[in-house]
């Protein structure tokens, strides 16, 4: 007997998935959303951080767009392809999809984390 059941992933599971892959990536935190789009979050999600992360799919295609704060004196170049890379490999080992592609965009430099200012 065969039993024809579909699983549906919805969009915030996946968007849960790269934030937290990208929290644990040591020198990058994922920036703040723009103002405009940070505010359709927060009246979406009420008490919810709005942050500059974006999935999209499309069938069994997903695209994730992200806006990262690297901490000076990190390699921007090494810090973005590791993220898109665990991105890429958690959504796909998570999930079965396929990533499409992982953009990231280094949008600001910061002092690391408990250092002085």
């Amino acid at each position: 007997m065969t039993t024809n059941t579909e699983i549906e992933i919805s969009k915030s599971v996946l968007t849960d998935i790269a934030a937290t892959t990208l929290d644990g990536i040591e020198g990058a935190e994922i920036a703040a959303a723009s103002l405009k789009v940070g505010e359709v979050l927060r009246n979406q999600n009420p008490g919810r951080k709005a942050r500059a992360l974006r999935v999209t799919r499309e069938g069994n295609d997903v695209t994730v767009e992200v806006g990262l704060n690297v901490e000076f004196g990190r390699n921007l170049l090494a810090l973005s392809e590791k993220a898109q890379q665990a991105v890429r490999e958690n959504i796909e080992l998570m999930t079965g999809l396929k990533v499409r592609a992982v953009n990231v965009t280094v949008q600001n430099v910061c002092l690391p984390k408990g250092s002085a200012a």
